[in-house]
């Protein structure tokens, strides 16, 4: 069991966007049971793939690494990301049979980000659940946006925009409801 910890630790990877580990990436692939998810923060080019749920519970520093690289990247804040949202983006992932990177847009948003945001849109909810790390804003590169929207709606996990002109998906794990 140890060393089953000791491999789901070590097959984190936060990388430059200019690092490519394909051979670890083949091995960090999730068995049954456990969850996992490829980011891409379009922000800052992060890269995660991350084993973040195994043997019944989610594993501390996946979570961390996930939380840092879904931080509010206007200032760098970091928020503890709800665990629901990330079981609700494999279950997508799983819909789709997504094997590839999801691409982040907005993760956890400060509220003092998410305040300059809102007066300059009309788009930026007062009181978004990305300050309360409940959201994210994804795209599928390769997938049709419509298609990705429709995926995400059929889950029932929570809140879905589509956010055609900006090209992302919104998902969170509020009231279910549809915009």
């Amino acid at each position: 069991m140890m060393q089953r910890r000791a491999f789901l630790k070590s097959s984190l990877i936060l990388a430059a966007p200019t690092l490519s580990l394909p051979a670890l990436a083949k091995t960090a692939q999730a068995a049954p049971g456990e969850r996992s998810l490829r980011l891409y923060n379009t922000h800052t080019g992060e890269k995660l793939r991350s084993v973040f749920w195994a043997e019944g519970e989610f594993i501390p520093d996946a979570m961390k690494d996930i939380n840092k690289v879904l931080r509010d990247h206007r200032n760098n804040k970091v928020a503890q990301i709800d665990p629901a949202l990330l079981l609700l983006l494999t279950q997508l992932n799983d819909k789709l049979d997504n094997q590839h990177e999801l691409h982040i847009i907005s993760g956890y948003r400060s509220p003092e980000s998410n305040a300059k945001l809102h007066a300059a849109s009309g788009g930026v909810a007062k009181r978004s659940l990305h300050m309360d790390a409940k959201a994210i804003d994804i795209r599928l590169p390769g997938k049709d946006l419509k298609m990705l929207h429709r995926a995400a709606m059929s889950l029932k996990g929570g809140g879905v925009g589509y956010y055609a002109d900006s090209q992302f998906v919104h998902m969170d794990t509020g009231r279910v409801r549809y915009w």
